[in-house]
């Protein structure tokens, strides 16, 4: 009967109308080419069916936290395939809801590593091979059989390939894990990882190595790996003085990536080496953290590297993967990429080479007075496109409604160090923006491809980060570092909205088409209710896709109540949103049923739209919810 079903799905199942990667397409566009849900039907949108995950009962059963439900789903071969928080693989009916089959690895049996987060899946088809791949909580890469619903007995360990195996040095588990999807190209799958962040108050055997591998899809084999730290007589090492490349790690990618098939290339977004706010025991530029890195996908060779910062002191890991775009500029066609990133930069180079499409200048930036760090003098800026975010916390981003509220916001910057961005962190104190959160985070951006128009959610939320000198005398760093948002101003915002935004970005151009607050923001707090202000936005995450006719963003809205501003005392209304891709007005507007935590997708099944979306219910239980017009 299973099997039955699959087929009848399988052959109702149309080409470009499915989502077979986790951002869409290996290009990460998170584009669909549909249009039967638009701007003037949008608000007639329902819900159609849900999942609930079996996740639900398992936690219920054992007293359990069933997690963050961040899963993007799949939908491939007329069959929607979903990751769960207890990294549960289901395949499930799209047009209805019903489950198919489960896999369940159970990994909630001895739980390592962070506990319910996974954020993607990946699919691949060779012959008459398909195979869904993900990484577990557990360090498993595990290659799922479709058809079955079990593991490939040919892959790796009787299905499965064990992550904790192949690295440079052992590892401690409970610090390692795998939160995104992996990608396949050229039948190689690789993985990244996700590595508890270090800040330098344990042992340096904690630091665990970041480096990226790639598996042969058909056995398992691990067949190469590439070193983010470079080792002795590797590329880059000579930017690790002092010899810190022998117990430096992290550097990990604990994001999705992307690839471009065509050329066999996948593209790394390379995050922070260890410890993330000091650097006195690792001077050097400190390759290939905080770099993008192109490799061969066959074999691991780098083809080319741009680093986005020197020897970084924010914890401005590039957080989503490399949107890949055909575009054209002053006549000339480029196959090039974008990367959206923490700092509000968004860096367009040219995808087989490196080369920035248009310049990006290094510039002197502030330097740290903390006694031992050694930071870097100069930082890359592009010229082209402009930051789309608040970039530095100084007075003139200060909130300034009132002079009441201004005075507040002044006396709390004056309590700390700061300046524009790339200001370091200091024993005082360094208010920082954009925070470790962004500017952008991991839900990306969206890219329309006949228009190559960049859709680039962000938000302006920033964080203090202090030093704090450790007193061991056999302590592995002279400092640790602390982090927290930024002090509320009545419970207001520090700085000046938007706090959280849309900003579309023409890639042809490299210039800025249009801006739009997502969300109203706090307009009704007591202190702002009678001044009339435009809507300001928010900075919950705001998780996007585009399609033909709108853009579809869904994310959380706080109902200020007087001046609390903490989440137990605030409301949390979920609004799903439909922006006019030219413009950025919002064409629909209606309360979304659940909570959003991850990207959606949009997909056809027997001749009907489809919005998915993962969320948390009321009681925390992870499900999917699908949403389309009236039949």
């Amino acid at each position: 009967m299973l099997v039955h079903t699959l087929l009848i799905l399988i052959a109702v199942a149309s080409q470009g109308e499915e989502w077979p990667y986790y951002a869409a397409d290996a290009k990460s566009s998170k584009y669909a080419p549909l249009s039967q849900i638009d701007g003037d039907n949008f608000a007639r949108l329902q819900e159609v069916w849900r999942y609930t995950a079996p996740d639900k009962e398992i936690a219920e059963r054992h007293y359990m936290w069933t997690g963050t439900n961040k899963g993007t789903p799949l939908m491939v071969d007329g069959v929607l395939y979903y990751g769960s928080p207890f990294n549960i693989l289901s395949a499930v009916d799209p047009t209805n809801g019903e489950e198919l089959w489960t896999f369940d690895p159970k990994v909630w049996e001895n739980y390592e590593g962070f506990t319910g987060i996974l954020r993607g899946i990946a699919y691949w088809q060779s012959g008459g091979k398909k195979r869904i791949f993900y990484a577990t909580s557990t360090d498993r890469l595990y290659s799922i059989d479709i058809e079955t619903g079990q593991p490939d007995p040919e892959f790796g360990e009787g299905g499965f390939a064990d992550l904790g195996k192949g690295l440079r040095r052992d590892i401690d588990r409970k610090r390692y894990s795998v939160t995104s999807a992996p990608i396949v190209c050229r039948d190689v799958v690789v993985v990244g990882s996700a590595i508890t962040d270090w800040h330098g108050r344990s042992p340096p055997q904690y630091s665990t190595p970041g480096d990226v591998r790639g598996f042969d899809a058909h056995t398992g084999e691990q067949v190469w790996v590439f070193q983010t730290v470079p080792q002795e007589g590797e590329y880059g090492n000579d930017t690790w003085e002092n010899d810190a490349w022998q117990t430096f790690g992290q550097a990990n990618v604990w994001s999705a990536m992307s690839a471009d098939d065509e050329l066999g290339y996948v593209y790394l977004p390379i995050s922070s080496t260890t410890h993330n706010h000091y650097g006195g025991e690792r001077p050097g530029a400190n390759l290939f953290s905080q770099t993008l890195v192109c490799l061969k996908a066959a074999t691991g060779e780098r083809v080319w590297h741009y680093q986005l910062i020197h020897h970084g002191l924010w914890n401005y890991d590039p957080p989503a993967p490399p949107v890949l775009a055909d575009i054209k500029v002053a006549g000339k066609a480029i196959k090039a990429l974008a990367l959206v990133s923490k700092q509000a930069f968004c860096y367009v180079l040219d995808r087989t080479t490196g080369e920035p499409v248009w310049p990006i200048k290094e510039r002197a930036v502030p330097q740290s007075k903390t006694p031992g760090e050694q930071s870097w003098p100069t930082q890359p800026f592009p010229s082209k496109p402009a930051p789309y975010d608040h970039q530095s916390l100084q007075e003139d981003d200060l909130i300034d409604f009132t002079p009441e509220l201004r005075e507040k916001a002044l006396a709390i910057l004056q309590r700390y160090d700061h300046g524009p961005l790339f200001t370091p962190p200091s024993e005082k104190g360094t208010l920082v923006l954009p925070g470790g959160l962004g500017g952008s985070d991991w839900s990306g951006a969206a890219l329309v491809p006949k228009e190559n128009v960049l859709y680039v959610p962000s938000r302006t939320d920033p964080d203090i980060v202090w030093l704090e000198k450790v007193k061991n005398p056999r302590a592995f760093s002279a400092y640790a570092s602390f982090k927290r948002s930024a002090e509320y101003v009545n419970g207001l915002p520090l700085t000046k909205p938007p706090y959280g935004r849309i900003t579309a970005i023409d890639l042809d151009t490299g210039e800025h088409v249009w801006m739009s607050p997502v969300g109203q923001g706090p307009v009704n707090h007591r202190a702002l209710r009678d001044l009339d202000l435009p809507a300001m936005g928010w900075f919950h995450y705001n998780f996007i896709l585009a399609t033909e006719t709108v853009l579809v963003v869904v994310s959380q809205q706080p109902d200020w109540w007087g001046d609390l501003r903490d989440d137990d005392f605030v409301e949390q209304t979920s609004y799903l949103r439909a922006f006019d891709l030219d413009t950025g007005a919002v064409l629909a507007e209606l309360e979304f049923p659940g909570h959003p935590n991850g990207s959606p997708i949009s997909y056809m099944a027997d001749g009907r739209q489809y919005l998915v979306f993962p969320i948390n219910d009321d009681d925390g239980g992870p499900q999917l919810v699908a949403l389309a017009l009236p039949e």
